[in-house]
């Protein structure tokens, strides 16, 4: 049975919109930004999409002051949505501009929440995730940080992104709730969560980035896989492409689209949501006839001789 966080978030929807890109200042003037935000929210709840991503980091926490300002104006929009958001990624000049480092630590944490909080101009948040594994951190001072959280109504669920099997299950024993979501990078162009299966025991398998039990193991423990970048930046659904395999599975999407009568976009996240795990992509688009396009996912249906078509077009060559 396809895990997904309905157990935890009822009614949640199978694809979230990440608002990455909100107050990155394309639009203009604040009041611009705040109504290209909002116009995509409304399209994202209109197409069904509930389920709003954010992080701290995101244009300096400025995407989510801009989603704050749409809740301000818009009070009533807040319980029609499920709003997550990210923390211990901190951006710092370390050695040298755009550098970062980690802090999960039990007052980063409880600090960082607050600020969300501030921005986002709410007073819950439905799920934080641990947004990188911090090398330092102690897994009871998260415990204790996710209790107090919880505890003062601040952060209903936890969850993490970017972490192993091994780390989920180390840290997973230390708390006193579920971590109910794990935010990776997959795609059709991003595979290594698959190739790994695929090719264990084979010499392709040797090109493959360790997932170890990462897939099997969230599916084990009801833990929602979130992907994100499933789009792979549109090279699969417009974008140009030098690359052969590329080249040969945005064909194939486009044949595909074109006979299911669905956008191309929906093709592409369509064949993630095959996927038994239930993964639940993290759309980055801001722009509303993309968003629309992408929720046409929630009704396709590929067939296996699709799926297969899909997988072995993008990694160009046969299966071992």
């Amino acid at each position: 049975m396809p895990i997904d966080l309905n157990a935890h978030l009822p009614g949640v929807s199978r694809v979230a919109l990440g608002c990455m890109h909100f107050g990155a200042r394309q639009a203009g003037s604040e009041a611009a930004e705040v109504a290209a935000a909002d116009a995509a929210v409304r399209a994202a709840l209109d197409a069904g999409i509930n389920l709003f991503d954010h992080a701290d980091i995101y244009v300096r926490g400025r995407a989510e002051s801009i989603f704050g300002a749409i809740i301000k104006n818009q009070p009533a929009l807040r319980d029609r949505m499920y709003v997550q958001t990210k923390c211990g990624l901190v951006a710092e000049a370390l050695g040298g501009q755009g550098d970062y480092r980690y802090d999960l630590s039990r007052q980063h944490i409880m600090a960082a929440v607050d600020a969300s909080l501030a921005r986002l101009q709410t007073g819950w948040i439905d799920l934080l995730l641990l947004h990188r594994p911090d090398p330092l951190m102690q897994r009871d001072e998260v415990a204790e940080a996710f209790t107090k959280l919880r505890d003062a109504g601040k952060v209903r669920h936890f969850g993490v992104s970017n972490m192993r099997a091994a780390q989920l299950r180390w840290l997973q024993k230390a708390l006193g709730q579920p971590l109910v979501a794990n935010q990776m990078e997959m795609s059709l162009l991003s595979r290594h969560w698959l190739e790994q299966d695929v090719c264990f025991n084979h010499a392709q398998g040797a090109e493959v980035l360790e997932w170890s039990d990462t897939l099997h193991h969230c599916m084990d423990a009801g833990v929602q896989l979130q992907a994100w970048g499933p789009l792979a930046q549109g090279r699969l659904s417009g974008a140009s492409q030098a690359d052969a395999a590329t080249r040969a599975a945005s064909e194939m999407v486009a044949a595909i689209a074109d006979e299911l009568g669905v956008p191309r976009e929906a093709v592409v996240l369509g064949w993630l949501m095959h996927h038994p795990a239930g993964i639940q992509p993290v759309i980055g688009s801001a722009d509303p006839q993309r968003i629309r396009a992408c929720a046409a996912a929630l009704d396709v249906k590929l067939t296996r001789e699709h799926w297969y078509a899909l997988y072995t077009a993008a990694r160009g060559r046969r299966l071992p």
